[in-house]
């Protein structure tokens, strides 16, 4: 994995991150947050992925201060990298504090029951195909959305062209 895609992906985990402790925030007193919820809500962020979508997020959030470092003391690369690979293991349990965090923003949006349906379904058969398949559906809909607006943006610069012709511009 190169540093620019761990930088995408960690772009993409902080807004995720960001998103979820506003929720926090701002959604505070939503839903009773039972010990039976939370622990429902937990096990929902597990089967439907969750923790692994977020397992980058502490060897990004090191890396990313490890390169932060890198430019003004480029002589430490070895022991930045050593340094590193040991505060990856030293800090991997704290995966558990991403996993409560998100479980409790579940907790404050779904009522315990709601939860327990949610993972009634995500244990059927149909739920289980949803987990396997929908990362894959959501990758092709976003190439499929992707490849559309390169399409409709020759079509658009086109008109641009045309329009602007009509006003005496050749562009």
């Amino acid at each position: 994995m190169t540093f620019a895609s761990i930088n995408r992906s960690m772009n993409c985990l902080a807004l995720a991150a960001a998103v979820a402790f506003a929720c926090l925030a701002v959604g505070g007193s939503a839903q009773a947050q039972t010990p039976s919820a939370l622990a429902a809500a937990r096990e929902l962020v597990a089967l439907k992925g969750g923790n692994s979508m977020f397992a980058p997020l502490i060897p990004g959030v090191i890396e990313r201060a490890k390169q932060s470092l890198v430019p003004t003391n480029p002589q430490l690369i070895d022991p930045l990298n050593q340094v590193a690979e040991q505060l990856k293991r030293e800090y991997a349990p704290k995966s558990v504090e991403i996993e409560n965090e998100v479980a409790r923003v579940y907790a404050q949006h779904f009522t315990e029951a709601e939860l327990r349906d949610i993972l009634a379904f995500y244990k059927s058969p149909v739920g289980r195909k949803m987990v396997t398949e929908e990362p894959k559906a959501i990758e092709q809909s976003l190439k499929a959305a992707q490849d559309w607006a390169a399409k409709f943006s020759d079509v658009v610069l086109e008109r641009f062209r045309t329009e602007m012709k009509k006003k005496g511009y050749d562009l």
